[in-house]
């Protein structure tokens, strides 16, 4: 009546989305460093609901790879990507995002504990993968940053081999944000 307007809550929709931009400009040149290093086809993703969607990736341009295309959207019950965007929830997202994965508490207990995640055959047989969180500037996790391939090249223990290179690719993308202030 007035005449006078007041910031609401699309304000923060407004500037997540902004943050989200910005994520997505910088995951390039991240991923293609992160596969050029490992040798693995590198992955982005995202949240959404029950699911995780792969928002940007640098595929391994020759020989055996885990092909993850952008805009694929996986279950949130297996992976390492999966155990990462659910090892920070709330107790109760946690206890129902458990319902029927194919990883316990316990795993996730020790995904905090380190810092990023493994899987061996949890996706798909055969395949090997590390990721690690990329935080919002609340500390919040938006997304992960992974490494697929086969389990051969990969081994057992593929964090053995790469959790190092993934967490500083991670740690790249979420300075990136903490510096937009988004």
């Amino acid at each position: 009546m007035q005449g006078r307007f007041v910031l609401g809550p699309r304000l923060n929709e407004l500037a997540t989305a902004a943050g989200e931009d910005r994520l997505l400009a910088a995951a390039n040149p991240v991923l293609t460093a992160l596969r050029d290093h490992t040798g693995e086809s590198a992955q982005l993703y995202r949240r959404q609901g029950d699911q995780r969607i792969c928002v940007a990736a640098a595929e391994r341009p020759v020989g055996l790879r885990d092909s993850i295309p952008v805009g694929a959207t996986l279950t949130m019950h297996a992976g390492s990507a999966a155990q990462i965007l659910l090892a920070w929830e709330e107790p109760d997202r946690l206890h129902r995002g458990l319902q029927g994965a194919k990883f316990t508490a316990t795993i996730l207990s020790g995904v905090r504990r380190r810092g990023w995640a493994q899987s061996v055959s949890e996706r798909e047989v055969g395949v090997a993968s590390v990721s690690a969180p990329v935080r919002g500037p609340s500390g919040r996790i938006v997304a992960a940053v992974s490494i697929s391939g086969p389990v051969e090249r990969l081994s057992r223990q593929p964090g053995r081999l790469h959790a190092g290179s993934v967490v500083a690719a991670a740690n790249r993308l979420t300075e990136v944000l903490r510096r937009s202030g988004e």
